[in-house]
């Protein structure tokens, strides 16, 4: 029999990118998605008289295996023991139609298809190509499947979002720019798996497991953040930020991710939490799993997972460090929706997963997946790190005055401040979702109170916020019985809106509770603080004496000058003010106020009709809202299809309150609907855009 001699081997990778929902990548390689089938046509310079001596092999990883699903051997018209099959299709002459048919749990990344044919007694084998193999949300049978397709265009498709970030009560959103068809990005997701430190222990298994979501985003939560390898980005949460970038820079993960690509997988410094969440969010999105963003206002950090969260201040309102547990201003995490065979179909749905690195699991920085299910009904015994991420949400909060070693007051007991409005953007817009009641009963309901309780017995705990007692030398003591309820309320509000580079005006209202007469001993004290709530600098001491008679109210006005807070504030822009009420003979009183001082006003406008592969020019219109002059501000925009990489204008000089233009040009390069992100960045201040969408 004559050797049969193969051509060209057309790939059509245009037909079926479209079918598999990949033509968006930036890539000339075939991505298609696992459990559906696609074509490929092979041409033979030889006459063919019977296709039944022909044998494909798929393989992926460094040592592909049957027996680990990474080599799959398969004929012609029938299913291969792997699951894969070949089925012949319409063809001509010295032509052969494929339809090739992955299996819908098919280990995810980069294949090499290879035929060998039998003519006679020689067996001769050619590679045909190459392909990228990823998870497949459309496939009813992958564990990633999502019925609604609006749902999979948000969570698989978009390439842009909104973080949402701030405080509780003054919630702000970012615009992030995922980026996760750009060029590169496949590549560099599929190496964030490859430097993991499951991939170095051992490459065969670790590829072996990429079937499953579970493992696959458990591996990114731990190699996003850079603490136990060559992971991408290396958090920072104090100091300066001189040997790299300031978290607040970055408004998009395409410029970090080719940044950690190009130095070899040196960590990219510097990043905080809402830094790893969208870089996780790039990641899976990039291999197929659904993925949002979270941010949980006030998200406790339950160092020691006994459900209580403790905070000790001294008599000024001044935070004593006692305990290890905190309370963050918010959090950002990330959700992946995926089926859990490995807990129950009850479970299935969004699961958490948070690449910040806070605690380690099993022995290194990960987090997750964790069911969102199991957190609302209290299985914290259920796999992976479900204890953590219940407590994030649904931690008690109790406040002690220390006034001596041996004298302390709990001042504040509050079952319902941890965990509110848990946000994520919603489908199709950039308004806000809030998401509370997937983790959590309603505060304060009789069935999240029973929940409360199953979580403390499941971990050991054996009444709410009792601790073991912690020798005094350490600096830290057992819990007290609470002391008497306050006679008194009082409540910090703002007279306007803060701004930038403005006074603050505050009033801090007391009312006396009963009819007997008051003397009460106030301590103002504002800082500047990071969003963890961590204090960074004391920006103003108040002390006042105030008198209330039988159920009087009385005001107490004060100012925070731009002078006073100028040398202090952060660049997240937080003040917390505190206001330690005493008195005599009776129970202290602690009142809070979180402050973010707001961006000064940026607008952005299209000079044109915004139409693929033309130039277009946009303005950004933007005020320097310091009452002193600012060098070297920088203009900076991304956004995927518009901009290839992320552009940098500097503006030299603003005089105080001067408004100022920049003109640049973008030539969008993808259809559909796209957000540009401009900022500016000031010497104290970040300040991002409203987005601008073109479609």
């Amino acid at each position: 029999m004559a050797a049969i001699k193969i051509g060209k081997v057309n790939w059509q990778s245009k037909l079926n990118k479209a079918a598999h929902h990949t033509s968006d990548y930036s890539s000339t390689e075939l991505i298609l998605r696992r459990g559906q089938p696609f074509n490929i046509s092979l041409n033979f310079k030889t006459t063919v008289e019977s296709w039944d001596n022909f044998t494909f092999i798929a393989s992926t990883g460094p040592s592909p295996a049957e027996s680990q699903q990474t080599k799959a051997i398969f004929g012609l018209s029938e299913e291969g023991a792997s699951g894969w099959s070949a089925t012949q299709e319409p063809s001509e002459p010295r032509c052969l139609n494929l339809s090739i048919l992955s299996p819908a749990d098919a280990v995810i990344g980069r294949y090499k298809l290879q035929l060998e044919i039998l003519a006679g007694n020689k067996l001769s084998s050619k590679v045909l190509g190459q392909f990228v193999l990823l998870f497949n949300p459309w496939c009813p049978d992958d564990d990633v499947y999502m019925a609604d397709e609006k749902e999979r265009q948000e969570y698989v498709l978009n390439d842009s979002g909104i973080i949402f970030q701030g405080v509780e009560k003054d919630i702000q959103e970012e615009a992030w720019n995922y980026g996760q068809f750009e060029e590169d990005i496949l590549d560099i997701s599929l190496a964030v798996l490859d430097r993991s430190l499951k991939h170095r222990e051992d490459p065969a298994v670790d590829v072996s497991q990429r079937n499953s979501p579970v493992y696959v985003s458990r591996v990114i939560s731990a190699t996003v953040n850079s603490n136990d390898e060559k992971g991408v980005v290396e958090g920072k949460w104090s100091g300066r930020f001189r040997s790299g970038t300031n978290p607040l820079r970055w408004s998009g993960s395409v410029s970090i991710l080719r940044r950690w690509h190009r130095a070899r997988y040196r960590p990219v410094r510097y990043g905080q939490c809402w830094v790893f969440a969208g870089v996780t969010c790039t990641v899976l999105r990039c291999l197929g799993i659904p993925t949002r963003v979270i941010t949980n206002f006030n998200s406790a950090h339950d160092k020691n997972l006994n459900l209580s969260i403790d905070k000790y201040i001294d008599v000024s309102g001044n935070n004593l460090h006692l305990s290890e547990d905190s309370v963050w201003n918010f959090h950002v995490w990330n959700e992946s929706w995926f089926v859990r065979r490995d807990l129950g179909s009850f479970y299935d749905g969004w699961q958490v997963l948070d690449a910040t690195p806070q605690e380690k699991s099993k022995g290194i920085y990960q987090c997750g997946p964790a069911s969102t299910r199991a957190i609302k009904e209290g299985d914290v015994n259920l796999d992976y790190d479900s204890p953590f991420v219940f407590a994030a949400v649904n931690a008690d909060c109790v406040t002690w005055i220390r006034y001596s070693k041996k004298r302390k007051e709990r001042v504040y007991s509050d079952t319902r401040k941890i965990g509110k409005f848990i946000s994520t953007k919603a489908v199709g817009t950039n308004s806000r979702v809030d998401v509370t009641a997937n983790y959590k009963y309603p505060e304060g309901s009789l069935k999240e109170r029973q929940v409360y309780k199953k979580a403390l017995k499941l971990l050991g705990v054996k009444r709410p916020g009792k601790r073991s007692k912690i020798p005094r030398s350490r600096g830290r003591f057992s819990r007290a019985e609470p002391a008497q309820t306050p006679s008194i309320s009082g409540k910090l509000l703002l007279d306007a809106s803060p701004v930038v580079g403005q006074d603050i005006l505050l009033t801090l209202t007391l009312k006396n509770l009963i009819s007997d007469f008051k003397n009460i001993k106030v301590k103002l004290k504002a800082s500047a603080i990071l969003y963890t709530r961590r204090p960074k600098a004391e920006i103003l001491q108040l002390h006042r004496s105030v008198k209330l008679g039988s159920e009087e109210v009385k005001e107490i006005s004060f100012k925070i000058s731009y002078s006073q807070y100028k040398n202090s504030l952060m660049d997240d822009r937080k003040i917390l003010v505190t206001a330690v009420c005493q008195i005599k003979r009776g129970a202290s009183l602690l009142v809070e106020k979180d402050i973010v001082l707001q961006d000064p006003f940026l607008t952005i406008k299209v000079l044109g009709a915004a139409v693929v592969h033309k130039p277009v020019n946009v303005e950004v219109t933007f005020t320097n809202p310091l009452s002193e002059e600012v060098t070297d501000c920088v203009l900076r925009a991304e956004g995927s299809g518009l901009l290839k990489e992320q552009l940098r204008i500097c503006v030299e000089r603003m005089a105080p309150m001067e408004t100022s233009t920049v003109e640049f040009e973008i030539i969008p390069y993808r259809s559909g609907t796209r957000q540009l992100q401009p900022a500016v960045e000031l010497d104290l201040v970040c300040s991002l855009s409203p987005v601008w969408s073109e479609r």
